[in-house]
């Protein structure tokens, strides 16, 4: 499998970064790209009620649909992050599209009200672990701060995921580097999955974006500039770790 990662900083201009996102998809031939959360924007003032309202949209609204429209075209699976518009909720939604298809949905279910933040005063929190499929293959979703939360994970693993994906705008502050690295290697190995995440650069976030093995090492960094990196996954460390450590199969659920 090829997987481009796009790590970009956003701008507040929602139509702007919907037409970037457009370009990029076209840019590389590989079987899955994937785009930071936030993608629809960051204000001025970061990421507020009033302005996310003022983005959200429905899933059949015209964001979602002209890239859904590209992936078609460009015969591509593709995960990205909007303002998810249902009713008078505004959820912090990943999609996993592929050729055209929306293939599954995940609503942020831990909302960062951490370090100063309250990002429950912008969305509502989603209730669900969501795995969604390319093929044979099982893609787990979380965002960002979902990484500070084994549990949902473990959750996907147990439900057959290979792969994790997760969209980030992982702000920028002491030890916050040191902690991206520990929670995605650590979320990777612990369950032997892959972890695909895709942060956020520039003034605000750190960049970073990570391709991690299921043995718990760290295929590809990106390093803090903007850049746009199609890798092969070495599928063959996916069997290869879940025959050298079966966490899976000793899991001991009836005494935790």
């Amino acid at each position: 499998m090829i997987v481009t990662l796009h790590q970009i900083e956003v701008s507040e201009s929602k139509e702007e970064n919907l037409e970037r996102a457009l370009k990029l998809l076209g840019r590389f031939r590989s079987d899955l790209d994937v785009f930071p959360e936030y993608l629809m924007g960051v204000g001025e003032e970061g990421v507020t009620r009033e302005y996310v309202r003022r983005l959200a949209e429905p899933l059949d609204g015209p964001f979602v649909s002209a890239i859904l429209e590209k992936s078609k075209l460009e015969g591509k699976a593709v995960v990205f992050t909007m303002y998810l518009l249902e009713g008078d909720k505004v959820y912090n939604a990943a999609v996993l599209a592929d050729r055209g298809g929306v293939r599954a949905v995940y609503r942020k279910v831990h909302l960062f009200d951490a370090f100063g933040y309250k990002e429950s005063d912008v969305f509502s929190p989603g209730s669900e672990v969501v795995v969604g499929e390319l093929g044979d293959i099982k893609v787990g979703l979380a965002v960002c701060f979902d990484l500070r939360f084994p549990e949902l994970f473990r959750g996907m693993a147990k439900r057959g995921a290979s792969i994790f994906v997760v969209p980030a705008a992982w702000y920028r502050g002491p030890y916050k580097l040191d902690q991206w690295r520990a929670l995605t290697t650590a979320r990777a190995h612990e369950n032997t999955c892959f972890l695909i995440a895709v942060n956020q650069t520039g003034k605000l976030f750190s960049g970073h974006s990570l391709v991690v093995s299921p043995l718990g090492y760290i295929v590809a960094d990106l390093g803090e500039e903007e850049r746009s990196i199609p890798l092969h996954l070495p599928m063959g460390d996916l069997e290869k770790a879940r025959r050298m450590v079966p966490v899976l199969k000793l899991l001991r659920d009836n005494i935790y």
